[in-house]
């Protein structure tokens, strides 16, 4: 922020804060520091000086003044641990301000506020045209016996769906179809701890920004992992990699935990926002300079997979006002649900730069042999819970409910039946 502070009001002004004010109190409590700093090493100094001093008087025999100085010296002593103390707290305080600034937006990310201002950048497949008795997934779940909101409510709370028969069935065909998709696009497969602890929640950028949106194990200071991105990019923490070992591709299926306070209303019916959910995660760590077009073949995974599955999709590119917290930039991605005729966002992939890789201090040997930090992203690949929704409303029929022909071989059934 010292050496770039133009360039990083530019980029931080496209989020929907203060960026000026809050690099103003970044570099005056910065300021504080360095001058704190700057006067414990003159104190230091000082007291390396003087205890030099006292040995050398004590070999010519002038012990009274070996004396007198030793006497100052306790009070410089005092002096140095109150200048200690006066630094950690300005320390402090200064790394938990710097931690509540979000990642600085790409130059590529447009300018806006809300969901309103993202750009959609392609759509893809036909919208399906349904017959006026075609009906949401929540209805068609309980009919076919596959999902069942209520039983969540019954053992647990709003928002943790039961799967069954088929539908539990089809919950299954599609992980194992998404993580054999990663694996053979190169992918190294991972099955995580689906519980971390907080460094590992602040290292991806969790913590302290969505604190009130993790399921927290307060007696074990534990958190439910919102994503496998969490502790996938965490085995990389505190490393220096090699060359060789770039790029890093991994692939992990987990359920995902999220709180979601605050939602409520028509969005959040039946699968469209739940508190646990199943997720198929790639992650990659490369070298700066090809991260951007690894956002993009990321990206076209993504695409493939929903070609795939036959369901009608787009693409969008988050504005600056909509992006998460960590993320330089984002594109979504968003499946059309015909019965209810609106578009599901089934996919997030993210281009962090070096925001995580900063807080994980992870980093990789350039060719000048000095470490350097690595870039991070991750990609939804994909979220299950708004895919089967799209699935189940837009196959809907008066025989059944179709399955895409890539799933068949993953499920044994072509339709799902009463």
């Amino acid at each position: 922020m010292r050496n770039h502070r133009a360039a990083a009001e530019t980029r931080l002004a496209k989020r929907p804060i203060d960026a000026k004010a809050f690099l103003d109190q970044a570099a005056e409590m910065d300021e504080v520091r360095r001058t704190i700093q700057a006067e414990l090493d003159a104190k230091q100094a000082e007291m390396n000086t003087m205890s030099r001093s006292i040995g050398e008087l004590m070999k010519a025999g002038r012990k009274s003044e070996a004396e007198h100085i030793r006497a100052q010296t306790a009070e410089f002593k005092e002096h140095l641990q109150e200048m200690r103390s006066r630094l950690d707290v300005t320390e402090k305080a200064l790394h938990d301000h710097l931690c509540t600034i979000p990642n600085a937006p790409s130059d590529k990310v447009p300018a806006g506020r809300t969901a309103e201002d993202n750009t959609v950048v392609m759509q893809e497949g036909a919208i399906p045209e349904l017959g006026p008795d075609a009906r949401p997934h929540w209805e068609l779940g309980e009919e076919y016996d596959l999902l069942h909101m209520e039983l969540g409510v019954k053992l647990t709370g709003a928002g943790f769906p039961v799967y069954s028969g088929q539908g539990a069935r089809l919950q299954r065909a599609l992980i194992a179809f998404f993580l054999d998709q990663a694996t053979a696009a190169g992918y190294r497969e991972i099955i995580p701890p689906h519980l971390v602890n907080a460094d590992s929640a602040f290292a991806t950028g969790q913590l302290p920004d969505k604190e009130g949106q993790m399921y927290h194990v307060a007696e074990d200071g534990l958190y439910l992992i919102p994503t496998a991105e969490v502790p996938i990019t965490n085995l990389y923490r505190d490393e220096i990699l090699d060359p060789a070992q770039l790029p890093v591709k991994m692939v992990g299926y987990t359920p995902c935990f999220r709180r979601e306070a605050g939602s409520y209303g028509k969005e959040v019916r039946g699968l469209n926002r739940v508190h646990q959910f199943d997720k198929v995660e790639i992650v990659r760590i490369e070298r700066p300079e090809h991260s951007y077009a690894v956002l993009e073949e990321m990206v076209e995974h993504v695409k493939g997979l929903l070609r795939a599955l036959e369901l009608p999709f787009r693409q969008l590119l988050l504005c600056g006002g909509d992006m998460g917290f960590a993320s330089a930039m984002t594109y979504d991605m968003e499946v059309y649900a015909a019965a209810q005729k609106r578009w599901l966002e089934v996919s997030s992939i993210s281009n962090f730069e070096t925001f995580q890789s900063n807080r994980l201090k992870l980093r990789y040997r350039a060719e000048d042999k000095k470490p350097r930090l690595a870039h991070t992203l991750n990609g939804s690949a994909l979220a299950l819970a708004r895919i089967m929704a799209a699935l189940l409303e837009n196959n809907q029929g008066p025989d059944g409910i179709a399955i895409p022909k890539a799933l068949r071989p993953y499920t044994g059934f072509e339709r799902i039946t009463k």
